[in-house]
């Protein structure tokens, strides 16, 4: 069939060059040939379509006309449709002259990974099918670890209620593993992992295959409470107790009897918040505000936070007491970037949803789930699910690419100046950090940078406010 191939130890996945010029086919083998990448050659459409049936294709590098005096792009337009017919997801980059470059352009729209012109540029060239291949690599690892982590997740969904928790990483798998495994028992659980990073989906994991899954599960944003509020929401006041208390209120804890709290942000608690809460927790019995009744409650709690607790707890702003009583079982969910096998199938998911919802089917481009891959997430599947919405609303068609997403570069924080003695970092520089970078990405907008950091604006001023930032300082730098 005229197929010359190149041997080489990068991997297993191939370059699949369909051109009918004999000298750019060679120029071609050659270039990647000293780059180390693996070779197919293929002059006709035919042969090409008969590698791909036959082959481990990583990426295609066609041209777009294959018999002599043809410049429509025609030929190029239909190998592309043919090929994605036989694997939808296997990338395609076309190479064009002058001529032929608005059909590339249109084809790239249609699912074309990009387009390449003649004469092309060697390292460009190089660095795009370098970059396709990696995507196919993770791709099809992604399909391995699914078909995997699939089979074990089937087994673990049978046994235990996963409350559709969308992931494929060995790591999320040994976290939700734990938390089902956990839930009977009556130990206080300790959730942490960055914002956005799904605590309260693993809490209610835990809460949906307790003892107490048919009891009361509240949730309360410990952190963005003001200790002039704490002791009323968490326990209750009485009518007249406060100013405004015109009735009783039922506080948090006397609301979970017999079920399950969850208190998040649990870092950010004031030391009086945790002396209370220290307290009900060692005796199981509170007060309302405004009475001397002393009130039983029987409650599993659950608490999630994105601090470091053990740096809170040597830099003095966490009680050692209170962290043992509430990390019996510590449950730690990486961050997004760290597990990125689970970054496309939870995208997939989130647009699957969305389409339920709208009734439109959105595809990701290649360029898009590379951008998607690549992207270090510093929001976590928060942000990923904020960035496809954003993907859905200013997209051409229901095809979401690269630029629609609007990811640029991971935002960093702005440099701080050095002291001349280095110090030993804290708890609150690394919770500062996270501020100051929230700001930078929501370029000062209180609201957006409380999204960022999944809490309320409230929550965002009362933590400046601690840490000593103020908004017209961090935007001067």
């Amino acid at each position: 069939m005229g197929v010359a191939s190149r041997a080489s130890p990068m991997n297993g996945l191939k370059v699949l060059l369909v051109d009918d010029q004999p000298a750019v086919l060679v120029a071609l083998e050659v270039l990647f040939d000293v780059h180390g990448i693996q070779v197919l050659s293929a002059r006709t459409p035919e042969e090409a379509l008969s590698l791909v049936r036959s082959e481990d294709i990583g990426v295609v590098l066609q041209d777009m006309n294959f018999t002599r005096d043809a410049t429509s792009g025609a030929e190029g337009e239909k190998l592309l449709g043919a090929i994605k017919e036989l694997d939808p997801s296997l990338p395609v980059v076309l190479m064009t002259a002058f001529q032929s470059l608005e059909t590339a352009v249109r084809l790239v729209r249609a699912g074309a990974s990009d387009y390449i012109a003649k004469p092309w540029d060697d390292d460009k060239l190089v660095a795009t099918v370098k970059n396709l291949m990696r995507l196919r690599e993770l791709s099809q690892e992604n399909l391995r670890l699914r078909a995997r982590s699939d089979r074990s997740r089937v087994g673990l969904a049978q046994e235990y209620d996963l409350c559709g928790l969308v992931y494929v990483s060995p790591a999320m798998h040994e976290v939700v593993t734990l938390a089902a495994k956990v839930a009977p028992s009556e130990a206080a659980v300790l959730i942490t992992g960055p914002n956005g990073s799904g605590k309260e989906r693993i809490a209610q994991i835990v809460q949906a295959n307790s003892r107490r899954r048919a009891m009361p599960f509240v949730k309360v944003n410990a952190g963005g409470l003001p200790d002039e509020l704490l002791e009323a929401e968490l326990f209750g006041a009485e009518a007249g107790a406060y100013t405004g208390a015109k009735k009783l209120r039922i506080g948090r804890f006397e609301e979970a009897d017999g079920g399950t709290l969850f208190l998040d942000e649990i870092g950010n608690l004031s030391a009086m918040g945790q002396m209370k809460l220290l307290r009900v927790l060692q005796t199981g019995e509170f007060q309302r505000l405004g009475s001397n009744v002393t009130r039983k409650t029987d409650v599993r709690l659950l608490s999630a936070t994105n601090a470091d607790l053990p740096k809170a707890i040597a830099a003095g702003t966490f009680r050692e007491d209170l962290y043992f009583r509430l990390n019996v079982i510590e449950l730690p969910i990486p961050a997004l970037r760290a597990r990125a096998d689970d970054i496309l199938p939870i995208a997939e998911f989130l647009l699957g949803t969305h389409q339920k919802s709208t009734g439109v089917a959105y595809e990701l481009l290649p360029d898009a789930q590379r951008a998607l891959v690549d992207y270090e997430w510093p929001g976590n599947v928060r942000e990923l699910e904020n960035r496809l919405q954003r993907a859905t609303l200013v997209c051409q068609a229901p095809r979401i690419t690269a630029a629609d997403l609007g990811l640029g570069t991971t935002p960093r924080a702005a440099p701080v100046p050095v002291p001349d003695t280095p110090l030993e970092p804290t708890a609150q520089d690394g919770e500062r950090a996270e501020v100051e970078r929230a700001l930078l990405e929501s370029a000062g907008v209180i609201a957006t940078a409380a999204a960022l950091l999944g809490v309320s604006r409230q929550a965002l001023y009362r933590r400046m406010d601690r840490l000593g930032l103020t908004l017209e300082r961090r935007l001067k730098g």
